[in-house]
């Protein structure tokens, strides 16, 4: 199962934080990886380190093109950190995860199965919803 990953930021002493599309955020530390692993030396230059981004289709973080860490790896071994978005995520990761048309949940609100300011909430044009209200309503994600 792939966890998609939306955004990373590197941190000091050589750790990163990554925000998953599933509304989960990790901190994984780099620094084993470039003590043992002769691919991940150059990080210990900071300019590069800092220069952390999320591969094309968020299945992966990437440096340059031999230094990368896939997002199976980042999730499993990254320890989970609690911030005040934890258990969001935008309709259309939502839609991917549970395997639903965006316009699914568009008619969940205005049935009032989802409740607009409590289980979702509109910010300009995207939409949030949170994890626990898509369980509620639609069980356990099919693609996970």
């Amino acid at each position: 199962m792939f966890h998609k990953i939306k955004n990373v930021t590197a941190l000091p002493d050589y750790k990163i934080s990554i925000q998953f599309s599933e509304g989960v955020t990790k901190i994984y530390n780099v620094e084993e990886l470039i003590r043992k692993n002769p691919m991940f030396k150059n990080l210990k230059n900071k300019e590069l380190f800092y220069n952390v981004e999320v591969d094309i289709g968020g299945y992966g973080i990437i440096w340059s093109d031999d230094i990368d860490i896939s997002c199976d790896e980042l999730f499993e071994k990254g320890k989970t950190i609690e911030t005040p978005f934890d258990g969001l995520m935008a309709f259309s990761d939502a839609t991917l995860i549970w395997g639903l048309n965006e316009s699914t949940l568009r008619k969940a609100i205005s049935y009032g199965k989802l409740i607009n300011g409590i289980d979702v909430c509109k910010y300009g044009k995207q939409w949030v919803v949170s994890t626990k209200a898509m369980e509620r309503e639609y069980g356990m994600p099919k693609n996970r």
